[in-house]
């Protein structure tokens, strides 16, 4: 993968301009906060937020991939408030789960989520490279 940055751009904190990528294209459904059993542990937007996030690299996993080929991820969110209050807490909890894998990112205020319990919805797209495709099938 290559991480682009045009030329005299500053490279943002948290995320990537845009990411380049060939190979087995992986693509997750909007993940939510809540567990396994469809319960929500939290009503925090912050542990939503690692619970929506562990969810969706469970999916990931099952398609022999990581947080390493994560290469697009759309936040749809409730409260622009809520999230600003509890950055340090999805500061920690990326990276404690994601480490120093920065993929395209949007994040978007919605009016609500199809689950009322939600505050958070992350959709997610992977490649894993060619070069490590193979050993993953």
């Amino acid at each position: 993968m290559r991480i682009l940055l045009p030329q005299g751009w500053p490279r943002p904190r948290g995320y990537s301009n845009g990411i380049e990528a060939e190979g087995k294209l992986i693509f997750v459904a909007g993940q939510i906060g809540w567990d396994s059993a469809g319960k929500f542990a939290t009503s925090t937007f912050g542990g939503q937020f690692r619970q929506a996030l562990a969810n969706t690299l469970a999916v990931l996993e099952e398609a022999s991939a990581g947080p390493e080929h994560v290469t697009r991820m759309t936040w749809f969110i409730t409260s622009r408030d809520e999230y600003t209050a509890a950055l340090a807490e999805l500061g920690a909890a990326w990276k404690e789960l994601m480490g120093p894998n920065y993929p395209a990112m949007s994040v978007i205020i919605v009016s609500g989520l199809v689950e009322r319990e939600a505050k958070i919805e992350i959709e997610t797209t992977a490649v894993i490279p060619h070069h490590e495709a193979r050993h993953h099938t």
